[in-house]
């Protein structure tokens, strides 16, 4: 999750709001297991680092869980998401996200042997989305399950990444679904239906959900628990707060 893109404004709904979605709590109930039938690796295409945990974290542990390999391609280092924070550069914040990853990741009982990442400019994905597509074309391979961003998600680098993995996994025959971010900022909860015909809610145990909320706390220059950024971060408690459910939602 980073800089905000064009269709995202303000607070958006609250979790409170979202909890009482009538078309969210309609979603069919699939269990991690069913998803991952007959797949011999899951990977995860994430657009900034923190992208993979919020969405996916508990796919991902379910994954292991069932000795399935998991990997994270990270698209690019999140280093433009604080233009406007002196005491933030890009070169500081790309090393700070890079090892924030790395902590969730550990979190997660992962480590970096399992991310590739890419380094594309933050911000413009768009512009490199034919070459990622191809190089996500060359990493998966058959019997990969390929999760990326919903090309609707109304941020440029999102929607790109869903785009690129959506060509890849039609070039290389392979299954791909996707995943919302930004879509919970400024979707509508009490709409009478929803955007995904095909979305299935994935519980998740107490434990993962633990685990995943300790992963999200990692990326500490989102949250704002660093020192020195005078903005609001990218990830404040209202915005955490949709992704501490106790399931989380692919899209088919």
């Amino acid at each position: 999750m980073d800089a905000v893109g064009p269709r995202i404004e303000g607070q958006g709904s609250l979790e409170a709001d979202w909890a009482a979605c009538p078309w969210l709590e309609a979603l069919p109930v699939h269990d991690a297991a069913s998803v991952l039938q007959d797949v011999r690796r899951l990977v995860v295409v994430s657009p900034h680092p923190d992208d993979e945990v919020l969405a996916c974290a508990g796919v991902m542990q379910a994954a292991l869980a069932q000795d399935i390999a998991v990997h994270v391609v990270s698209v690019t280092d999140g280093e433009a998401c604080y233009p406007d924070a002196p005491l933030w550069p890009a070169a500081r914040l790309r090393d700070a996200r890079r090892h924030e990853l790395a902590t969730a990741m550990r979190l997660l009982g992962l480590d970096a042997t399992h991310v590739t990442p890419l380094g594309l400019p933050d911000g413009s994905v768009a512009t490199h989305e034919a070459e990622l597509a191809a190089q996500l074309a060359a990493q998966v391979l058959p019997g990969d399950l390929l999760v990326a961003p919903w090309v609707g998600d109304a941020h440029p680098d999102h929607d790109a990444a869903g785009r690129a993995a959506q060509a890849a996994a039609r070039g290389r025959g392979i299954r791909s679904l996707q995943y919302p971010v930004w879509a919970w900022h400024w979707l509508d909860p009490r709409a009478a239906t929803g955007p995904w015909p095909g979305a299935m809610r994935i519980p998740m145990s107490r434990a993962a959900q633990a685990r995943k909320h300790d992963a999200m706390q990692a990326f500490a220059t989102q949250t704002g628990a660093v020192e020195g950024l005078d903005c609001e971060p990218i990830l404040p408690a209202h915005v955490t707060a949709r992704f501490r459910r106790a399931f989380e939602v692919l899209i088919g």
